[in-house]
């Protein structure tokens, strides 16, 4: 800054001695000649046109730089040029090494194995890598400043764009001769408007899957039968008199191990029932509080279970498969009473409102730790390996849940606290509802019974 200042001192001073040298001589020729004003113009009209010479070269210079050389002019304009140049040259070198830093971004995300899109604040199209050209048919410079959602017209990716939350990604399966998936996943960077969206290959994982579902479910029906035949022959041999009592025992323990494997096959077939339809199979209302008022009959059947207590705010019925909804409840009811002690309390509410129906099922039992709710509704997923085996339970309890609400159009909420309980909540959508008229039920009151 004092340089600065220094070197405009300077030049000023400059500026003012030739000024005064130039008055100085006009006012010494015009007392010479007798004409002082007249020397005075003629002094000052050269010195302007001399100005403005200078003024034109460095107008031209300035235009042409690209290929013209600075030109030599001294003074104050010299100084002017030599900043310019300076500023021209400095702008060349971060020039040259931006167009260098882009193409080497260019050139490694290309190479990336997943796709890249930089979309800007209403979606438009503002760059992508070549993974994502080749995968979404993209053409460079045409489709730049599109709505992506124009480009990629698949309705579950339109769905993700237009709801807005991007802590999950989605997963589509792209039409064309060889079946594709590609999973999408929004960036959101803090602060900016625009956002970065990633795109990975899913087919590898996908083909997998469905080959790991067919095998589950190959396997679970061609089980179905040997169990059969075996819960049989061990059925008989038990109602068998002569039976020796050293083998009652053993005998007892195959058959609970035998009903276990059974159950298990049970659960897996229907959970592959599930996963290879979407949407219900048939379409029929449902008469919730009827069904919840017999699930709870079931449950206090049994000689051990917490206090019960049903909570029908609600009439309303909805569509749906009668089963697959059964099996919803049923899970959720028993998955708490399963995990509540005798002294604890289990809440069933069913309600309804604007935006749809719910299911509440609200314990006072053990709870879960936060770091395993993301995963519950995983296949053969358990939080206590040794706790589950205990009281029965295989890890697809919640998965069935899961696949059975998605083919309603249903969500499932999960909070819960380690020691204090767990609260796991349906939401169907309001075009599900059926509303009928108030009438007598024994569920239209709240039971409280242990």
């Amino acid at each position: 800054m004092k340089l600065i200042e220094s070197r405009m001192s300077e030049t000023t001073w400059q500026i003012a001695l030739r000024l005064t040298l130039l008055t100085s001589s006009a006012v010494l020729v015009g007392l010479i000649v007798g004409h002082i004003a007249a020397a005075l113009a003629i002094v000052f009209a050269g010195y302007l046109f001399f100005q403005l010479r200078n003024l034109l070269i460095l107008d031209r210079w300035v235009r042409f730089r690209s290929v013209l050389s600075p030109p030599d002019i001294g003074g104050p304009w010299g100084d002017v040029i030599a900043v310019i140049a300076r500023i021209y040259r400095r702008k060349q070198f971060h020039k040259q090494r931006v167009v260098a830093l882009l193409r080497e971004f260019r050139r490694l995300t290309d190479g990336m194995p997943d796709g890249a899109l930089l979309l800007g604040e209403h979606n438009e199209l503002l760059w992508f890598n070549y993974k994502a050209e080749r995968w979404l048919h993209l053409r460079r410079k045409r489709d730049f400043g599109i709505r992506i959602e124009n480009l990629v017209r698949y309705p579950a990716f339109v769905q993700y764009l237009e709801h807005g939350d991007y802590t999950q990604s989605v997963t589509v399966a792209l039409s064309g001769e060889q079946e594709q998936w590609l999973s999408f996943h929004m960036v959101r960077a803090e602060g900016s408007s625009q956002r970065l969206l990633i795109i990975r290959d899913m087919t590898r994982e996908m083909r997998m899957e469905a080959m790991r579902k067919d095998f589950v479910a190959n396997a679970s029906h061609e089980l179905r039968s040997p169990l059969t035949v075996i819960s049989g022959y061990l059925d008989a041999l038990a109602d068998d008199a002569a039976l020796d009592k050293m083998w009652r025992e053993p005998l007892e323990e195959m058959r609970r191990q035998s009903e276990r494997m059974r159950t298990l096959v049970e659960e897996l077939l229907q959970l592959s029932r599930l996963e290879s339809v979407r949407g219900p199979h048939e379409e029929q209302r449902v008469d919730v509080p009827g069904l919840l008022a017999l699930l709870r009959k079931e449950v206090l059947a049994h000689e051990h279970h917490p206090e019960i207590r049903l909570h029908i705010d609600s009439h309303a019925c909805l569509m749906g498969s009668e089963a697959e909804l059964q099996s919803v409840f049923t899970n959720l009811i028993s998955n708490a009473v399963k995990y509540t002690p005798e002294t604890g309390t289990v809440d069933i509410r069913w309600w309804h409102d604007e935006q749809g129906a719910h299911l509440s099922v609200i314990d006072t039992g053990i709870g879960i730790s936060q770091e395993h709710l993301p995963r519950l509704t995983e296949r053969f997923y358990r939080v206590d390996q040794g706790r589950s085996r205990k009281l029965g339970g295989f890890g697809l309890g919640l998965s069935i849940v899961k696949h059975a609400l998605q083919r309603h159009g249903a969500t499932l909420t999960i909070s819960s606290e380690e020691g204090k309980g767990s609260n796991f909540t349906c939401h169907f959508q309001i075009t599900r509802v059926v509303h009928e008229s108030p009438r007598t039920l024994e569920a239209d009151n709240l039971f409280v019974m242990k």
